[in-house]
């Protein structure tokens, strides 16, 4: 992990002290920025699953107690990460690098 950090050296190592003291939560490794990047949440894969099923965003957001809006931002984002121009192309996409099964 790379870390800029611009101040006085005071703050600088007060920073420091306190990333040294602090437990990470860690909630995915990659090896890159955009292995990152291509990835989804769990939330966003779960939405691309139902999608996948041939629920509705309505369906989906019932199913899974969201708004249908939250469920459109959703498959907004992850269709950004995959490069998916729709909801369809998004789910292909995800099939082929293993994001989700059929």
């Amino acid at each position: 992990m790379r870390l800029i950090v611009i101040g006085s050296p005071q703050q600088r190592q007060e920073l420091a002290e306190q990333i040294d003291s602090a437990v990470p939560d860690i909630v995915g490794e990659f090896g890159s920025l955009a292995q990152a990047r291509e990835s989804g949440t769990p939330r966003e894969i779960e939405v691309l699953e139902l999608v996948s099923e041939g629920l509705s965003n309505k369906a989906v957001a019932a199913r899974l107690g969201i708004s249908d809006q939250t469920v459109k931002f959703h498959l907004a984002t992850i269709s950004g990460k995959l490069g998916a121009v729709n909801r369809t192309d998004a789910v292909r996409r995800a099939v082929r690098r293993g994001l989700i099964t059929l």
